[in-house]
């Protein structure tokens, strides 16, 4: 086996052919809290159809992006799921800019000179 250009699921193919014959796919879900940071759902067990649910009951939130992975490719899903849920776009408010205004002014500080 050729580990210098590898695929997953060639090397569970390899393991186990007749339990992986079916292509694998999974979702990464990235949840964007600002300050606080970033955090990436991944659950091989979820389908499109539970991803696009809970989009749809808020459970997921300030979606940075959806990627959907299969086999040995990634596509970004987002704007799919998104549409399926049938969530409006969120225009950016008023306090939205002036927070983005107050972080560049903070930013600029720090790195002003002395």
């Amino acid at each position: 086996m050729n580990l210098t250009n590898f695929c997953f699921s060639e090397i569970l193919a390899a393991l186990a052919p007749s339990q992986w014959e079916h292509v694998l796919q999974y979702f990464v879900v990235m949840i964007d809290y600002g300050r606080r940071g970033r955090e990436a759902i991944v659950d091989p067990e979820i389908t499109r159809r539970e991803v696009i649910s809970r989009v749809m009951s808020g459970e997921y939130k300030n979606i940075s992006f959806i990627h959907e992975i299969a086999d040995c490719a990634v596509d970004d899903v987002t704007a799919e799921i998104l549409a399926e849920a049938a969530l409006p776009e969120i225009r950016t408010t008023g306090a939205d800019l002036q927070a983005s205004r107050f972080d560049h002014a903070s930013d600029l500080r720090k790195h002003e000179a002395v």
